[in-house]
């Protein structure tokens, strides 16, 4: 059996704009989570229990459930309720990127807050008393001090989660969307040939996966270069 090149390389117009889909998925559901994370986050942290449990119930069970359930409830499950149909919000129910990309962003929340909390609660005491030392407030603390050195911090757990939220992002071609896994399934049922189709959608998020590793790789070197340890 030899490689079916002219077939790849008639679709690879195909693949590219499944290539904007993916991305166009990735950044809105990485950019939303990551602003639901924050919070999440905070609440995660708190000694206050009725402030920490529900952070800790809504990371639980979206960490303990299939990725592919959240999307089909979603997408199909609110479908059933003629109280969602007859809503205001029907327009964007009804679509299928707003779905795959509300699904994912709660998704990548989950796990992107608890990766937060985890830097949070491992902020150094120093910085916590020399920012009160300064008299600084709870709110001025958190906004200057360790938000922005827990993010930092974060930086190598997050990266992770990004190429694993990218990887997810296959899952959209299963509601209808043509992303670079959609683009794959589109040429293996015009051309039956899905060696050369799911090869090519893997070469392609291997490519991304790339990307995205030398990007965060870049910015670790800018933005923990204090944490490395100093040579003699």
């Amino acid at each position: 059996m030899m490689f079916d090149y002219n077939v790849i390389l008639d679709s690879l117009p195909l693949y590219f704009g499944g290539v904007l889909v993916t991305l166009k998925i990735l950044l809105i559901a990485l950019a939303f989570g990551l602003a639901l994370a924050v919070p999440l986050a905070l609440m995660r942290v708190s000694r206050s229990p009725w402030v920490n449990a529900p952070a800790w119930l809504y990371t639980y069970v979206i960490r303990g459930t299939p990725m592919l359930v959240q999307l089909f409830l979603i997408y199909y499950g609110l479908a059933q309720f003629e109280a969602v149909r007859e809503s205001v919000l029907w327009p964007y129910l009804s679509n299928a990127t707003f779905c795959a990309c509300l699904a994912f962003a709660i998704n990548t929340s989950a796990y992107s807050a608890e990766i937060l909390a985890g830097s949070l609660k491992a902020t150094p005491p120093g910085e916590i008393e020399a920012a009160r030392a300064m008299g600084m407030s709870r709110a001025t603390l958190y906004r200057r001090i360790l938000l922005p050195s827990a993010l930092r911090r974060a930086l190598p757990q997050y990266s992770n989660e990004v190429i694993m939220m990218l990887h997810t992002t296959s899952l959209a071609s299963i509601v209808t969307l043509i992303d670079i896994t959609g683009a794959a399934r589109t040429v293996n049922a015009q051309y039956y040939l899905p060696f050369e189709a799911f090869l090519t959608a893997g070469a392609f998020y291997l490519m991304l996966t790339f990307i995205l590793v030398r990007l965060f790789k870049y910015a670790e070197r800018r933005w923990l270069a204090y944490l490395a340890p100093r040579r003699g």
